[in-house]
């Protein structure tokens, strides 16, 4: 928070850096109300993520795993809130992205944003010019309502690369801030956000 992020990520799903839905609460109960406050899930019961939801004050919901259009379409479609709770999709970037990320495009409806990302928190860096090739062909992609996110590697030394070569609506970085697995460290926290500021002018 005091580095400057706009978001932070809460993992409910199974990781070595999964928190408690305790931990959550406290740590979301402190947070200033413009920070957006999202729920890292894979393939968890609907009823568990709006649950999760209600209990922790999540802006947004992140899913990571095979969930369908009917799962997202149907996850929060009864729930009159306002603001409505965003939709981030997962497209992992390996031999089959284009057809997952064709699907999503054909129902722009169901999401709010686009991640992609290398998976399973392995701190790599996928082929950028595999996601710049798709961007190239489908610039004004409906499915991405103009948002996308950049995942996968990213640290201090390369995060400002990736907002000059993507111009994405956000970066998400794990790994690369850290100290130890599950431990951030608050001075790469500071370099990271301040690159991404800096390749943001």
């Amino acid at each position: 928070m005091e580095a400057g992020a706009d978001a932070l990520g809460f993992v409910f799903a199974p990781s070595k850096r999964r928190v408690t839905l305790e931990q959550a609460q406290a740590i979301i109960a402190q947070l200033p109300a413009h920070i957006e406050r999202i729920g890292v899930f894979q393939n968890e019961a609907p009823e568990r993520v709006r649950a999760t939801v209600e209990q922790t004050g999540l802006t947004a919901v992140q899913l990571h795993g095979d969930e369908t259009q009917a799962y997202m379409t149907g996850l929060f479609s009864k729930w009159s809130r306002s603001p409505r709770i965003g939709i981030i999709k997962t497209v992992l970037m390996d031999d089959n992205f284009t057809s997952r990320l064709a699907a999503l495009a054909q129902n722009p409806e169901s999401i709010d944003c686009i991640l992609f990302d290398s998976g399973g928190g392995s701190g790599k860096r996928f082929d950028w010019s595999k996601l710049a090739d798709a961007v190239a062909r489908n610039n004004g992609l409906p499915g991405w309502k103009g948002r996308f996110i950049i995942a996968g590697g990213l640290k201090p030394e390369n995060v400002g690369e990736a907002v000059r070569t993507f111009h994405p609506w956000g970066v998400d970085v794990v790994s690369g801030v850290e100290r130890e697995p599950g431990c951030k460290d608050p001075e790469k926290l500071k370099a990271f956000v301040a690159a991404v500021r800096k390749a943001e002018q």
